[in-house]
């Protein structure tokens, strides 16, 4: 299982994501934008839909395991191991 740092912007103009940033520790994280609000888990729901997609694989596999309220979040993707998932989300 991969694990894989997330910052999140809700309610941007489009889903999208804009590449690596550091976090306040200087450790990698995916900086990712999606239009949905942070409203009843709407903007995490579309954070888990987004990724499936762009790394391949289905949404029942990525999973939020900490930050459900917090900008800074930590995504697990089953069948990926970290360096997989680095390589994809690098090659898009």
């Amino acid at each position: 299982m991969g694990r894989l740092a997330v910052k999140l912007t809700p309610g941007a103009s489009a889903d999208r994501i804009d590449g690596w940033g550091v976090d306040p520790e200087g450790r990698p994280v995916l900086q990712v934008r999606v239009r949905a609000r942070p409203v009843e888990g709407e903007a995490n729901a579309a954070l888990i839909l987004l990724l499936a997609k762009s790394l391949g694989v289905s949404r029942s596999s990525v999973s939020l395991a900490r930050g459900g309220q917090s900008r800074l979040k930590r995504l697990d993707v089953e069948g990926l191991d970290d360096a997989a998932l680095r390589a994809r989300l690098t090659d898009r």
